[in-house]
């Protein structure tokens, strides 16, 4: 490792939905010792960061991030000392743990709020966003604005004890907390410092964004929709009140834990100039930030109508969009990459093929792995698991696919609304990992709350362990390629540009290094000739079992990947 860098820069991260990836104790939610029995997959992977998402006490409205107690572990997951076993193990294997610390809402079970609603003059009260109705001339009560939440319904709730309203930005079950008030900040750091205590390596900062709210608490003047409400951003996202808390939150917490990492949450609407307000090295308050912007560039987003032919990967515009990042904030400050998480439809449906699940797997592991920044692999990824094959609309379990389900079916059929959630859905990242070809992929002995993959028979972790040609075995081998000084060297150093940028269907860039690392990636499934610019030294990767090509030209078969040691 270079001393002259931070650990995490170096680190290849991996991402855990604890309820599916493992069940130990046989009750069909996976566990904290689940993750703790499969850190031998995770170690023999190459994987040395693992963001671990939320097992706090909740009610699980939205699977954990409504937290109800942030010292507890949730009884599914196990106990606070299971958590400190598994973090005690990984760390004697060199992995680190960083964990989701929700700091924009918690649960409307959690004791705050619980006593917010029981006396409007208590403490508790002023920790939450409260508003009096709006009446109209009949005496109709009416939310104190026409904003929107993430969640399609108003972003206001009313509650009947106190008769008031509340902010929700997301599940009327998940009350923002209000920022502004000083007791509730201090508690709030108390949670980060017990966690940081307990070892936890840094944490990965949910729904950052959010914290500030403009306080006039005024109208959109963006369009409405024919409810009324208008989803406007501008309200509740990186409004500039929010880097006063987080400088706050730095001098009070995180100066003082010097070799944690923080990832902060900012959903799409933060461009990469706005980005280095947050993670800026001198005068910023953490390490990195997740954007979306490399997650949806193939039209599903919104795609309700559209047939699945039309959905096809814009790759002049994905490798623009890894480059703007790159070249804004790679010279000053460190950058995760990733295209799939908890929240998103997985990969290899969206950007790959499922036709050509092992060629579109190994290039879209190809194409991350030797991008500049900390990448990201969602479990699952190293086995090629695709989106769900459900037939049903009560499959999808989770609180946004059943929102989105109930107001579409005013206007779309059945099969249209299958369609999209298939596409979309936050589900398609939430099914149990499938560890063999067992009942219920070996995940557990009982039906998961989760329905498996239909074909978990065909795709899972023990067949591809023992064909040394599977995804598997190519993501284990791509991420030592990695790891390797001097091509990480390159990576991390060697100034990183385009090669044929307006190419619609290659993604091909070169680290200007030493050595000088090419990748060439076909994102179709059909073949593609590519102009070689560059004399080969060496064919460090490569996923099929020949090389094809017409004089100088290299003909890539579909979803065909290279990585050239190039002069």
């Amino acid at each position: 490792m270079n001393k002259s860098r931070p650990w995490w820069q170096e680190a290849i991260g991996y991402q855990i939905y604890p309820r599916s990836f493992y069940d130990s104790n046989q009750d069909g939610v996976g566990d904290l010792n689940g993750i703790r029995l499969k850190l031998p997959h995770l170690h023999q992977l190459g994987v040395n960061l693992l963001w671990i998402c939320p097992f706090f006490a909740s009610p699980m409205d939205d699977y954990g991030y409504d937290v109800k107690d942030y010292y507890q572990v949730d009884p599914m997951f196990g106990t606070l000392e299971d958590f400190q076993a598994l973090l005690k193990e990984a760390h004697s294997m060199g992995i680190r743990i960083i964990i989701d610390l929700v700091l924009n809402h918690t649960s409307d079970e959690h004791r705050w709020f619980m006593e917010a609603r029981k006396n409007q003059y208590s403490k508790y009260h002023q920790y939450f966003i409260w508003k009096d109705p709006k009446k109209t001339d009949e005496g109709k009560i009416l939310p104190p604005t026409n904003w929107r939440g993430y969640f399609s319904d108003s972003a206001w709730h009313y509650d009947d004890t106190v008769k008031q309203y509340y902010l929700k930005i997301f599940s009327k079950k998940m009350p923002d907390l209000n920022w502004e008030n000083k007791s509730m900040r201090q508690d709030m750091y108390d949670v980060a410092k017990f966690w940081l205590d307990l070892g936890v390596d840094g944490f990965r900062l949910d729904a950052l964004a959010h914290l500030a709210k403009d306080l006039t608490f005024s109208n959109s003047t963006l369009p409405v929709a024919a409810d009324g409400l208008v989803l406007d951003a501008s309200k509740f996202s990186s409004l500039p009140r929010v880097f006063d808390y987080l400088k706050e939150f730095k001098s009070e917490v995180l100066l003082k834990y010097p070799d944690i990492l923080t990832i902060g949450e900012v959903g799409g609407g933060v461009s990469p100039d706005m980005s280095l307000q947050y993670i800026h090295p001198q005068n910023g308050y953490l390490n990195m930030v997740f954007n979306f912007d490399t997650c949806w560039e193939n039209g599903a987003f919104g795609s309700d109508h559209k047939a699945d032919h039309e959905i096809k990967t814009n790759v002049v515009q994905l490798k623009q969009n890894f480059m703007k990042w790159y070249q804004t904030v790679s010279p000053l400050a460190s950058l995760p990459i990733y295209w799939l998480n908890h929240d998103h439809p997985r990969v290899v449906s969206q950007y790959g093929s499922i036709r050509y699940r092992q060629e579109s797997a190994t290039m879209l592991a190809t194409t991350l792995l030797f991008l500049y920044g900390t990448p990201f692999i969602y479990n699952g990824e190293e086995i090629g698991m695709s989106n769900v094959d459900y037939e049903k609309l009560t499959q999808f379990k989770e609180v946004s696919a059943l929102q989105y389900a109930k107001q579409a079916s005013e206007k779309m059929d059945e099969s249209t609304i299958l369609r999209f959630l298939r596409r979309t859905s936050r589900v398609n990242a939430r099914t149990p990992f499938q560890w063999n070809d067992q009942p219920f992929a070996g995940f557990s002995t009982v039906e998961p709350s989760l329905q498996v993959n239909g074909n978990y028979r065909e795709v899972n972790l023990a067949k591809q362990q023992k064909d040394p040609k599977s995804i598997f075995n190519y993501y284990r081998k791509a991420i030592a390629l990695r790891k390797k000084p001097k091509v990480m060297e390159s990576v991390l150093t060697g100034p990183l540009s385009l090669v044929d940028p307006l190419n619609p269907d290659v993604f091909a860039y070169v680290h200007e290094g030493r050595p000088a690392l090419l990748v060439v990636s076909n994102f179709r499934g059909f073949e593609v000739e590519f102009k070689m610019n560059r004399l080969i030294n060496l064919v460090l990767l490569h996923n099929y079992p020949t090389i094809e090509k017409r004089g100088l030209n290299l003909i890539l078969r579909p979803f065909e990947t290279y990585l050239f040691e190039v002069e």
